[in-house]
């Protein structure tokens, strides 16, 4: 075995200029495996962590994991399996946060690797639950309401679930599909076909293109989007090779989104779950007043773990789409056939979306179908309300004036669509 010691002392100086720090060593023509673990005081910083290849990138694990394995037959969650090709590797030691006084790194590289990987637990699966589809919202010819959530995490990034264990819960939950959008890694993607299929559910392929200054979802199977260039670069990229690029929880803490941008994404992530501490504030719709009005409207629960209590299907995104096929839904999300529903219970302990009774609101046609919403209020995006009568309402609306919400007469908000 081979192992080798680096120490750096990282600074804010550092930070400053660079905040991905590259870490080289070399691979040896041969080698069939390889570890990397760094150490330092979890007091004084937080370091996320990476992998580039002499051939390209190999993967990140950011703040969720100090160590990995990359394998020619397999990886650490997170991480792409595959040859170890011969040259100049680097760990990436992302600067996240770092106290006044900076903090010393230990990084350590072991070839050949000496520890094991797990997957997660697989759970059985989950049956006899009905899916939201069999709800059976009116729809326009040859199309299907479908149930799903565009947001979740799975050990691949810092999530706690498997990704087996995230599909049971969005087939508990009663959805069609369930977008994996691990953070700056596509590791998952080439698991969610197999154990979609197992589990029962539609797992889209996603990333969660992750920085200090906004995150993005990049959905379809279109290959690594590259977090260290500008966000322009993303949203071109996405586009150039077929996929859908949407804006995540712009207004949210520390993760808003700050990004300059020439042109705006295909997409966004108009309601976060974040929204539900509050679901009288109006600063969502504040943002997309000021955002690109021909935006698709998406939800996400952005699941991590169950001891959040945010479970997914909070909320519910319903797309219309030819079947329940990943094409199909993405599909049916680049033509902007988007809605998105609030309504949830709690259910030892994590909130489930109430997929048959809560208030939607659906644009079919050119036309409003507010369901299941009697005694609501429809609001435009320029503030004209008018009042919902029956289980099954009709109202004109010109998709220039949304997006159209309605609310409870408390002013929590019920539901949205474009």
């Amino acid at each position: 075995m081979t192992a080798t010691r680096t120490t750096l002392h990282l600074t804010h100086e550092i930070q400053n200029a660079d905040r991905y720090v590259r870490v080289p060593f070399d691979v040896p023509r041969g080698t069939d495996s390889l570890e990397v673990r760094i150490s330092y005081d979890t007091e004084a910083a937080v370091i996320d962590l990476g992998c580039e290849g002499a051939a390209g990138w190999r993967g990140w694990s950011g703040g969720a994991r100090h160590d990995y394995v990359i394998r020619s037959d397999d990886a650490t969650p997170g991480y792409l399996p595959g040859p170890l090709e011969e040259g100049e590797w680097n760990v990436i030691l992302g600067v996240h946060r770092l106290s006044a006084g900076g903090a010393d790194v230990t990084v350590e590289v072991l070839l050949p690797a000496e520890s094991g990987i797990d997957h997660g637990p697989v759970p059985a699966p989950v049956t006899g639950v009905p899916r939201g589809s069999s709800r059976n919202l009116p729809a326009a010819q040859g199309l299907r309401w479908y149930a799903g959530d565009f947001h979740a995490h799975t050990v691949h990034s810092d999530g706690q679930e498997s990704i087996a264990g995230l599909a049971s819960l969005g087939v508990r939950a009663g959805l069609d599909f369930l977008a994996v959008t691990d953070h700056n890694t596509t590791s998952h993607h080439a698991h969610l076909p197999g154990v979609g299929a197992a589990q029962g559910i539609t797992l889209l392929p996603g990333q969660e293109v992750t920085t200090h200054r906004g995150h993005a979802n990049a959905f379809g199977d279109i290959g690594w989007i590259d977090f260290r260039r500008p966000a322009q670069e993303w949203v071109d990229e996405v586009e150039r090779r077929g996929g859908v690029l949407s804006v995540n929880h712009p207004i949210s803490g520390d993760c808003s989104w700050l990004h300059p941008l020439d042109r705006t994404p295909r997409a966004i992530e108009l309601w976060h779950s974040t929204w539900y501490r509050e679901l009288i504030a109006t600063s969502p719709l504040a943002f997309h007043e000021r955002w690109d009005k021909s935006a698709v409207l998406l939800g996400g629960a952005d699941f991590h773990m169950r001891s959040q209590g945010v479970g997914p299907g909070t909320p519910t995104t319903w797309v219309a789409a030819e079947d329940d096929s990943a094409e199909a839904i993405l599909a049916g999300v680049a033509a902007g056939r988007t809605a998105i529903m609030g309504g949830v219970t709690v259910r030892d302990g994590l909130s489930t979306p109430e997929l048959f009774t809560a208030p939607v609101l659906l644009r079919i046609d050119g036309e409003l179908l507010a369901i299941d919403a009697d005694g609501l209020i429809l609001v435009d995006g320029a503030g004209e309300r008018r009042s919902v009568h029956g289980a099954r309402a009709s109202f004109s609306g010109d998709p220039a004036a949304g997006p159209y919400y309605l609310l409870h007469p408390d002013r929590s908000i019920a539901a949205l669509c474009a």
